[in-house]
C-alpha cells in the first residue's frame, strides 16, 4: 500500500490535512503509539530475489503476554525465532508488512527455494500475465511449468484464537531445514506465503477485537484497521491461489466451504470444484492425527457445505477467505476444536495447554494438507484462476454450477450476478459529495480494481456524467470484487432462513457517492485514459464573500470541527449547512485542501447560530466511537461508572448513546440528576436503537415507542428524508441491522426519516411478516425523529447509521444531529 493511501483521510488527503493546525485524523489514526501513518517502509526492491533477509527487531521479554499460561509463543518471542531461522536457512525470507494500532510489527515470512534477481523478476511478469492478460496466460505452456504457484496462510486475525501462529512457526521452522522430497518440491514450485500473527495486540491481551476494538474479520471490504490494510495488500500483491485463515473453536473442527448463500460474484463452478476436495483433505489430515472424543475431546471435523443445511455461509466479502476469493484464490476458514478462550481461559493450565497442544496439531495439519493439495493440483489451480480473470477480462457470462460440473451441488447453491458493463462515478454532480466520489475511486484503486476516466461526456438514462468522470470498465480481471463493492446487491430474504453476519452492504449504496450503471445492452462504452493511481483532488472554494459549507460527507463534518477549532467565527444554519465568514477565506481554501470538501458561495443576508468545538460523550461501540472520531469530534467515552463518579458535563456539548452502558437502572440519584439538568441547560442527546430509546424514556424527553422487527434482520435499506437540518442533505439510503422504527409520536416530534413506503429491502435478509417484524411491518414508518422541550433535545435513530463503516454516506447524519442537539434554545 502507498503511504499515499495509507494517510488518506476519510477519502481524501490526510497528509495534507496534518500539515493543517488543529486538523483532526481517525482515531485509528490518531492514537497509540505507533499507528500506521508513522510507518515507514521501504519497497523492496523489484530486481530483489530470494531470500531477503531483514533483520527484525526484537522486542523486550513481556510475561504478561496472554499466550505463555497457554504453552504457546508470545509475541515478543516470534521474531528471535524468525531471526535465527534467517540465518541459518536460505529457504526462509521475514519481512514487516505493517504495524498495529499501538505499534506492534507484523510479520510476513515466505518460504521458497532460492531464487535469482531474474527469476523473481520473471515470476513477477508472470504473475501479471496471469491477471492482466490471461488469455495470453492460458495459452503459455512455458509459464505453466515454470510459475510458482503461491499460497497463503493467515493466523491470529481473532487475538484469543491463539494456536494458527504455533503451528505456522513449526511449519516454517520444518520447511525450513526439512529434507523431505515432498517439501523440496513444494518450495521449488510454490511459494508458501505466512502471517504469522496478525492480531498481536489481541494475542498479548487475550481479546478477539484488534487494540482499537475491531473484530478485523468483519473489515476486508472497507479496511479501516491498519492490520487488515497491511494484509489486504499482501494478499493483493501475492495473487494465491489457495489461501487458509485459522480460526477457533468449533468442535469438531469445522472447514469450509460453506453453506448457502454464497457469493454471487465468485467464479463459484471453479471455486467449488477445488475447496470440497482440498476440505475433504484437510479433514482426513486431522483426522489421521488420531485423536478422538473418548481419549481427547475431539469430534470429527464437520465439512458445513456437506454437514449442514444453512448457517455459515461465504455471503458478504468482509471475511479474509471472502475477501481472498476475489483475488482468484481457493480460501478456506478453519475452526480449531478445543477452546481455550473466554471463560475456558481459567482452566488450569495443564489443561489449557493439552488443549492448546492438540489445537496446534490440527491447524499445522490443515496447513500442510493444504500445501500438499496445491502441490497435488497446482496445474488445475493455475488454470482455474486464469479463467477466473479471463472470465471478468472478456465479460463472460458467470457459469452455472450443474450437478454435471460438480456432483454434490443443489438448487440451494447457485447464486449468479448479471454483470453491468460498466460504472460511472461523476467527477462532481453539484448534487452529491465530491470526497465521497473520490473515497469511493480510490478504495477501488487501493483493492486493484482499475478505474479510467471518461474521454468525453457519457449519457446513460437521460443523464450527461461530464468528461472525466469515473469508469469502471467491468471487463477487468478483478470485476467480482467491483461488482460487490459497487453492486446494489441482492434482497435474498426467501432464499435462506438464516445467515452468519450481514447481508447488505452496497458501498455504492451508503458511501455518498453517485454512482451510475451502464447496462450490458446500454449506450457505447466512452473512450478512457489509462487506470488511475488516485482521484482527481476534490477540494475546492468557489465563489467569493461569505461561503456555505454542506454537511453531505464525513468530511464536511470533519472540515466544520477542525474550523469549529480554530476560531474562524463560523456558524450553524437552519438547514443544517454551515457559513464561515468572508474573512476566514484563506482558511476556507486551506480546509478544502486538507478535507477534500467544497465551500461555495453563501446566499445575501444568511446568519446563523455561532459553532464552537462539538464535545461529545459517548456510550457507544467501537466502530461507533471510531467513525465519530473520523468525523473530528472530540470523543469522551463514559459508562455508568464514570457517571456515578460524578463527571464533569461542563465542557460537554451532546451526549451519543447506543449501548447499555448508561442504562438508567445503573444510574445513581446524583449520576441521573446530573444527566438530567444537562440535558435541561442546553444540552443535546442523540440515541440509537432500544438503549438509546429507553433513555430517552426514562429522561421525558420524545413522546415515541420504539417497535423492533426481526432481530436477524439486516442490510441496505431504502429511506425518505425529510427537509430538516438532520436529514434534508441524507442519501436515500441506510444501513439496519435488528431495525427498529418508531410509532405513537408526540405532537411535539419530528420525523427525520422514513422507510420508504414499498421496496423497502434493497439488499440483504429480512425476513418475516408484518406481525413477525418484517420488513411490510417497517414500511413508511419513522426511522429516526427530533423534537426539544423544557425537559431538553434528543434525536432518536432506529437505523445503524455508524455500523463498522459501511454506512458512510450517513455518518454526517449523525453529525448533523449532534450539533442541532446540541444547538437548540
Amino acid at each position: 500500500m502507498s503511504n499515499r493511501a495509507r494517510l488518506r483521510l476519510v477519502g481524501i488527503s490526510a497528509a495534507a490535512a496534518l500539515a493543517v493546525p488543529g486538523a483532526v485524523v481517525p482515531m485509528a489514526y490518531a492514537e497509540g503509539p505507533a499507528p500506521a501513518i508513522d510507518v515507514q517502509l521501504a519497497p523492496t526492491p523489484q530486481s530483489e530475489g530470494y531470500p531477503r533477509q531483514n533483520t527484525l527487531v526484537e522486542p523486550p521479554a513481556d510475561p504478561a503476554d496472554a499466550s505463555i499460561k497457554l504453552g504457546l509463543t508470545p509475541y515478543h518471542a516470534i521474531a528471535p525465532k524468525l531471526n535465527e531461522l534467517q540465518q541459518t536457512s536460505q529457504r526462509v525470507s521475514a519481512e514487516v508488512l505493517g504495524q498495529t494500532v499501538t505499534g506492534r510489527e507484523l510479520y510476513l515470512v515466505t518460504l521458497t527455494a532460492p531464487e535469482s534477481a531474474a527469476e523473481t523478476r520473471a515470476q513477477d511478469r508472470m504473475r501479471e500475465r496471469i491477471l492482466r492478460q490471461p488469455e495470453q496466460a492460458a495459452k503459455d505452456q512455458g509459464l505453466a511449468k515454470k510459475y510458482k504457484t503461491p499460497i497463503f496462510l493467515n493466523n491470529n486475525i481473532h487475538g484469543n484464537e491463539w494456536e494458527g501462529t504455533d503451528a505456522a512457526l513449526r511449519l516454517i521452522e520444518d520447511y525450513a531445514t526439512s529434507d523431505d522430497p515432498a517439501v523440496l518440491e513444494a518450495l521449488e514450485q510454490s511459494r508458501i506465503y505466512v502471517v504469522v500473527t496478525m492480531n498481536p495486540d489481541g494475542r498479548h491481551d487475550n481479546t478477539r477485537a484488534n487494540a482499537s476494538g475491531f473484530d478485523m474479520n468483519r473489515d476486508f471490504l472497507t479496511a479501516t484497521q491498519p492490520e487488515v490494510i497491511a494484509v489486504r495488500d499482501a494478499l493483493i500483491r501475492t495473487q494465491p491461489m489457495v489461501m487458509v485463515d485459522l480460526h477457533g473453536y468449533v468442535n469438531g473442527t469445522l472447514i469450509e466451504p460453506t453453506t448457502p448463500p454464497h457469493g454471487e460474484n465468485y467464479e463459484y463452478d471453479l471455486f467449488i470444484k477445488h475447496a470440497y476436495p482440498n476440505g475433504l483433505g484437510m479433514e482426513q489430515a486431522v483426522l489421521d492425527l488420531g485423536y478422538t472424543p473418548e481419549d481427547d475431546g475431539v469430534n470429527p471435523p464437520q465439512i458445513p457445505f456437506r454437514d449442514w443445511d444453512e448457517g455459515w455461509d461465504d455471503w458478504p466479502p468482509i471475511f479474509t477467505p471472502q475477501y481472498a476469493a476475489y483475488h482468484g484464490a481457493i480460501a478456506h476458514t478453519v475452526e480449531i476444536p478445543l477452546r481455550v478462550n473466554n471463560a475456558a481461559y481459567d482452566l488450569p493450565e495443564e489443561e489449557l495447554q493439552r488443549r492448546s497442544a492438540i489445537n496446534t496439531d490440527i491447524a499445522h495439519a490443515a496447513m500442510t494438507s493444504s500445501i500438499s493439495y496445491l502441490q497435488e493440483h497446482r496445474g488445475e489451480l493455475l488454470a482455474d484462476q486464469i479463467e477466473i480473470f479471463r472470465r471478468g477480462v472478456t465479460g463472460a457470462e458467470p457459469v452455472d454450477v450443474t450437478d454435471e460440473i460438480f456432483p454434490e451441488i443443489g438448487p440451494e447453491d447457485v447464486y449468479l450476478t448479471e454483470y453491468p458493463r460498466a460504472y460511472v462515478i461523476p467527477v462532481d454532480d453539484g448534487q452529491r459529495s465530491a470526497p465521497a466520489a473520490a473515497r469511493v475511486v480510490d478504495h477501488l484503486i487501493d483493492n486493484g480494481v482499475e478505474v479510467r476516466t471518461t474521454r468525453r461526456p457519457v449519457t446513460i438514462e437521460g443523464t450527461t456524467y461530464p468528461s472525466g468522470s469515473y469508469l469502471i470498465d467491468m471487463h477487468q480481471s478483478r470485476r467480482g470484487l467491483a461488482n460487490t463493492m459497487l453492486g446494489q446487491g441482492t434482497d435474498i430474504s426467501d432464499r435462506v432462513d438464516s445467515m452468519y453476519d450481514i447481508s447488505g452492504w452496497s458501498l455504492a449504496a451508503l458511501w455518498g457517492a453517485d454512482v451510475a450503471t451502464l447496462a450490458e445492452d446500454g449506450p457505447r462504452m466512452p473512450p478512457a485514459g489509462r487506470p488511475i493511481d488516485a482521484a482527481i483532488p476534490s477540494g475546492r472554494v468557489s465563489g467569493d464573500g461569505d461561503l456555505l459549507l454542506e454537511l453531505k460527507d464525513p468530511s464536511d463534518v470533519a472540515a466544520l470541527n477542525h474550523l469549529a477549532r480554530s476560531g474562524v467565527g463560523i456558524e450553524w444554519l437552519d438547514d443544517g449547512s454551515i457559513l464561515v465568514p468572508e474573512d476566514a477565506a484563506e482558511q476556507a481554501e486551506s480546509t478544502a485542501d486538507a478535507f477534500g470538501v467544497t465551500f461555495t458561495a453563501a446566499p445575501d443576508g444568511e446568519g446563523g447560530t455561532p459553532v464552537d468545538e462539538m464535545v461529545v460523550a459517548a456510550a457507544a461501540s467501537s466502530d461507533e466511537l471510531w467513525a465519530l472520531n473520523e468525523m473530528g469530534f472530540e470523543v469522551r467515552e463514559v459508562n455508568a461508572a464514570v457517571l456515578n463518579d460524578g463527571f464533569d458535563y461542563s465542557d460537554v456539548d451532546a451526549l451519543y448513546v447506543s449501548t447499555s452502558a448508561v442504562a438508567w437502572s445503573s444510574l445513581e440519584d446524583s449520576a441521573r440528576n446530573d444527566l438530567a439538568s444537562f440535558l435541561r441547560n442546553g444540552g443535546g442527546l442523540v440515541g440509537r436503537g432500544h438503549n438509546g430509546a429507553n433513555l430517552n424514556n426514562e429522561l421525558d424527553l420524545l413522546d415515541v415507542t420504539l417497535e423492533r422487527g426481526r432481530s436477524d434482520g439486516n442490510g441496505v435499506v431504502a429511506v425518505d428524508n425529510a427537509d430538516t437540518a438532520i436529514a434534508s442533505a441524507a442519501t436515500p439510503e441506510s444501513f439496519v441491522y435488528s431495525p427498529a422504527w418508531f410509532t405513537e409520536l408526540g405532537e411535539d416530534v419530528t420525523v427525520d426519516q422514513r422507510y420508504a413506503d414499498d421496496d423497502v429491502l434493497v439488499s440483504g435478509h429480512w425476513a418475516g411478516t408484518a406481525e413477525e417484524g418484517g420488513q411490510d411491518a417497517a414500511a413508511g414508518q419513522a426511522l429516526i425523529v427530533s423534537g426539544v422541550d423544557n425537559n431538553g433535545a434528543a434525536v432518536l435513530v432506529g437505523s445503524q447509521p455508524l455500523f463498522r463503516a459501511h454506512p458512510k454516506g450517513q455518518y454526517p447524519l449523525i453529525g448533523r444531529a449532534l450539533f442541532w442537539s446540541a444547538l437548540q434554545d
